[in-house]
């Protein structure tokens, strides 16, 4: 799954923007609130949407990550793009393992959304729960040694 920066922009998957604080706050402000959001979901037996917010935790992480380093995702397929790009650029202070899930929750977040019902199990929309929470706090780490 890895993919050079290059590559990423040759297939028009990314493009260069201007470095912006107020965006990269943003996105990690809108991943906060997700993985509440995706907490009170839990507690609610909301398990597919438990899912679907804490995946978007992650994506609001990796966005964030993206426009630290003056980036944005662009295309069809914008969030595969963003979990490539954390790929390429963080791979090597962010696990595969965490990369592997990233995209299994999107994987399973897009069923969530546009097929199935019922399909999370209260364990794994703990795990995502879990993951998103130790994603986000490993993003905000490394945009804080990049200041």
């Amino acid at each position: 799954m890895k993919m050079s920066l290059e590559r990423l922009l040759t297939e028009g998957k990314i493009e260069s923007i201007e470095i912006n604080k107020n965006l990269i706050e943003k996105a990690i402000k809108r991943g906060e609130k997700d993985l509440q959001n995706a907490k009170i979901q839990f507690e609610n037996n909301g398990y597919d949407w438990t899912l679907a917010i804490a995946y978007n935790t992650m994506l609001q992480s990796g966005r964030a990550l993206m426009f630290s380093k003056g980036y944005r995702p662009k295309g069809k397929y914008k969030h595969l793009a963003v979990i490539e790009f954390t790929h390429s650029e963080f791979g090597d202070k962010i696990s595969s393992k965490m990369i592997r899930l990233f995209d299994s929750f999107r994987k399973k977040r897009n069923k969530v959304v546009y097929e199935e019902i019922d399909i999370v199990s209260k364990d794994e929309a703990k795990e995502s729960i879990e993951f998103a929470d130790d994603f986000l706090k490993k993003v905000k780490a490394l945009l804080k040694s990049k200041t």
